[in-house]
């Protein structure tokens, strides 16, 4: 079978059908894999550009966050950020967030080191069959956002087609500012309320555990979805919105802008961690959950074992 799109759920799932003995490709059309936990080298460092960390509370992703823990890949980062509000600075006590020194992608990437990897393979359509790009398989898994699968689904493949076109999701842009020096005040991360620009700043050396001057600020859905088009002509707003907000005395000396047009899901996540029809469609991601890495995690170990068990 194919398991199409090596983000976390992708993954996850192609893990799950390899260790019940299940034959299994994993497709990915990007050139590595980990989807939306992205990083970015700049200068040899790599900054995390998509999720900014991840909590735990699953015992069964546990067991994964350990293993990566015992390979050197994971760090507790914080329990505390900070918060923006009308009401100025304040401290928002919170779960444990998890970091990763070499970047998040690296995690993605432990978890499909033993796994039939293939990358920039873009997969064109997805037929009654199942067919995948004409060749019959037993069964067909697309982990990404819904908007991305209804490109690749026959209309003929109802189920999943009104499975994907139930999804909603909101964009967002993720910008990478990197300083001369570290010049602002101390914190982990920032959330940032009520802003027209800003929703979240994460201080990325102190994220990373390097003490780099590098900050990466994401910014709400309304301003990302006027700069789809163009997203690198929305660093200067971004920067200054950034050195407002944290007084900062000096400019960055970089700044990339990541735009991500189907950044979180938005609509009803209550009900089934995954969907799977009797077409051999299957879905995953945290579409199917609150917009957490844990929760992409869970619907593609989900839907692997419901897989296995209909093949077995």
């Amino acid at each position: 079978m194919v398991v199409v799109g090596a983000g976390i759920a992708g993954v996850a799932c192609a893990t799950e059908l390899s260790s019940a003995g299940v034959p299994v490709l994993l497709r990915e059309r990007g050139h590595v894999c980990g989807g939306r936990m992205a990083s970015k080298r700049f200068a040899g460092r790599p900054a995390d550009i998509g999720a900014a960390y991840f909590t735990v509370s699953d015992p069964d992703f546990a067991v994964v966050v350990e293993r990566w823990r015992a390979a050197g890949l994971v760090r507790e980062w914080t329990d505390t950020f900070q918060a923006y509000d009308r009401q100025g600075r304040h401290e928002v006590p919170g779960p444990m967030r998890f970091a990763a020194p070499r970047g998040l992608r690296s995690l993605v990437e432990h978890l499909a080191a033993p796994l039939p990897l293939t990358v920039d393979r873009l997969v064109l359509g997805v037929e009654p069959g199942p067919v995948v790009d004409g060749e019959a398989c037993a069964a067909v898994v697309l982990a990404m956002p819904g908007p991305q699968a209804a490109l690749l689904l026959d209309p003929a493949l109802a189920d999943a087609t009104r499975a994907v076109q139930a999804q909603r999701w909101s964009p967002a842009l993720a910008a990478v500012l990197r300083f001369p020096n570290r010049r602002w005040p101390d914190f982990a991360g920032a959330f940032v309320n009520d802003h027209p620009l800003l929703s979240l700043v994460c201080d990325d050396g102190d994220r990373r555990g390097d003490g780099a001057p590098v900050l990466v600020a994401h910014t709400v859905a309304a301003f990302a979805s006027g700069h789809l088009a163009q997203p690198t002509g929305a660093g200067t707003a971004i920067h200054q919105a950034v050195r407002d907000l944290l007084g900062l005395p000096e400019q960055a000396s970089d700044v990339h802008v990541h735009r991500w047009t189907y950044a979180a899901p938005t609509g009803d996540t209550s009900g089934d961690t995954f969907h799977l029809d009797a077409d051999g469609i299957g879905l995953a991601g945290d579409a199917f959950g609150k917009p957490r890495v844990q929760s992409a995690w869970r619907s593609g170990r989900d839907l692997g074992r419901a897989l296995a068990a209909r093949l077995a």
